[in-house]
């Protein structure tokens, strides 16, 4: 398999698809439609930017980890395939992209992108000293609808909308990642990592991640009401909500087949609904001609 083919397979590239909705969203309530197609393309160079350097980071920091669960063991980090120079290089050429991208932005955005890196790239060294992690890394993720949002106005004034929408962000990330962590329970409690199942047992995790994820509809309630979003939005957020008791009816505390249908088919489904929802209601306030 080619080297390329193995680096995207390691770095689970398809999971862009979790956090770029919502930064297109953020792009959509900052610009009240189709931002500018510069701006557009720079917005996508910089959330692949991003998480690639994100994801290399945190598998060239796991890898002892990841050798020492059976889950993880067979990832190109640890077989070798993969080896510690291909991904510190991968690491700064993506970190290099993402300044790249927020240089040709705005300056505010060139300004916040460090800030930003170092809290995707913190998230990797977290679950070390804190069960906190998960939470980590919603707000990695929840930073991306406030930068579309810095992307397109070159501001953070008047950003509420893109706040509200990175909170839904922050709570859906944690209560998801809190489910998927579940699969690690005893791995996380023999390393001797933090995480919510490692402290809490499973059924504590699973009520965890139900009460963050109680505060996600909320937050998207408010994103379309200080973004004056019309019913589509606002029934997209009733879909999400629908969709995520469906997430949690698939994972039992004495069932976990089903997590990564709840971790990935779910998710990604929650994500486009927001972003199909957002479009179609700026679609529908331009008269068809967003």
């Amino acid at each position: 398999m080619a080297k390329p083919t193995v680096f995207f397979r390691l770095i689970r590239f398809e999971h862009t698809l979790f956090a770029l909705p919502w930064a297109l969203t953020g792009a959509l309530v900052a610009a009240r439609g189709l931002p500018e197609a510069r701006v557009f393309l720079w917005i996508l160079v910089a959330m692949v930017g991003a998480r690639t350097a994100a994801m290399s980071f945190n598998r060239l920091v796991d890898r002892r980890f990841d050798a020492a669960n059976p889950r993880t063991a067979s990832r190109p980090s640890v077989t070798g395939d993969i080896g510690v120079g291909f991904m510190a290089g991968a690491v700064l050429l993506s970190a290099g992209l993402f300044f790249w991208a927020a240089w040709n932005l705005n300056p505010l955005a060139f300004a916040l992108a460090g800030p930003t890196l170092a809290v995707l790239l913190g998230y990797s060294l977290v679950k070390r000293f804190w069960a906190g992690s998960h939470f980590v890394l919603g707000v990695a993720l929840g930073l991306s609808p406030l930068g579309a949002w810095v992307a397109v106005r070159g501001t953070l004034e008047g950003a509420w909308p893109a706040l509200a929408l990175g909170l839904a962000v922050v709570a859906w990330t944690t209560g998801f990642d809190i489910l998927y962590a579940c699969q690690d329970e005893a791995v996380d409690r023999r390393l001797r990592l933090h995480s919510v199942p490692a402290r809490c047992g499973i059924s504590g995790a699973l009520w965890w991640a139900r009460i963050s994820h109680l505060f996600v509809v909320p937050s998207l309630l408010l994103a379309g009401w200080t973004a004056n979003m019309g019913y589509v939005f606002f029934g997209a957020a009733a879909l999400v909500a629908a969709l995520l008791i469906w997430e949690h009816r698939l994972v039992h505390s004495d069932d976990l087949s089903q997590v990564n249908r709840a971790f990935f088919q779910v998710n990604v489904v929650i994500a486009f609904v927001v972003l199909l929802g957002a479009s179609l209601d700026f679609w529908l306030t331009a008269g068809g001609a967003m």
